[in-house]
């Protein structure tokens, strides 16, 4: 019997692969796995190792399917290698990514924070912008009532001076023909008032 169990013992010295150098890899994600003190199930148990616990990789028996590690408690024993994985598990994941999220939903209300001051600012100067267009058009509506107020008074003094024109024409002809009138009836009187001398009689006759 011990003949046997030696024999064993060698056989699975020889199939046993030594690690290149010590490797980290984790417990995949089942509720537990036992270490073993040999790469079998027929060596006796250590205790149990949790999922997605870190451990170190120090060589690997191909044949049986388990691999030599070394816990974070420092124990070191043998495990089914279909338990390692290269992938962080869960357990260290999910903090990470609720961290991550955390993270993420922090940006995500800043961000959303600043676009909502964004646009609030935006809104403040466009509603700046409308009352100063709306200012501008009364201003202008103003200017283009007194510009055609203007224009209608100008008009009317137009008319004025025009009218006066043609008053004053009519005043200076008919103070022309008055005097004409004056100075011709002047004529026509003038001989009749002013005595005709007598002719003398010379004796000649």
């Amino acid at each position: 019997m011990k003949h046997l169990i030696s024999i064993l013992l060698l056989a699975c010295a020889v199939v046993t692969i030594p690690a290149k150098a010590e490797q980290v890899r984790y417990i995949s994600d089942d509720l537990f796995t036992y270490m073993h003190r040999g790469p079998s199930t027929q060596f006796r148990i250590m205790g149990s190792i949790n999922a997605g616990t870190k451990v170190t990789l120090l060589e690997t028996n191909k044949e049986n399917g388990f691999s030599k590690v070394t816990d974070s408690r420092g124990r070191t024993g043998w495990i089914n290698s279909d338990f390692i994985s290269r992938q962080v598990g869960l357990k260290e994941r999910v903090p990470a990514l609720e961290k991550e999220l955390t993270e993420v939903k922090a940006a995500l209300a800043d961000a959303q924070l600043s676009g909502d001051e964004k646009t609030k600012n935006l809104q403040s100067s466009l509603q700046m912008r409308t009352e100063q267009i709306t200012d501008l058009e009364l201003q202008n509506s103003q200017l283009n009532e007194q510009l055609m107020t203007s224009q209608t008074e100008i008009r009317e003094l137009r008319a004025k001076i025009d009218t006066q024109k043609d008053d004053l024409l009519m005043k200076w002809f008919t103070y022309g023909g008055m005097v004409a009138g004056a100075g011709l009836l002047f004529g026509l009187i003038l001989p009749h008032l002013i005595p005709r001398r007598r002719k003398r009689n010379n004796g000649w006759a």
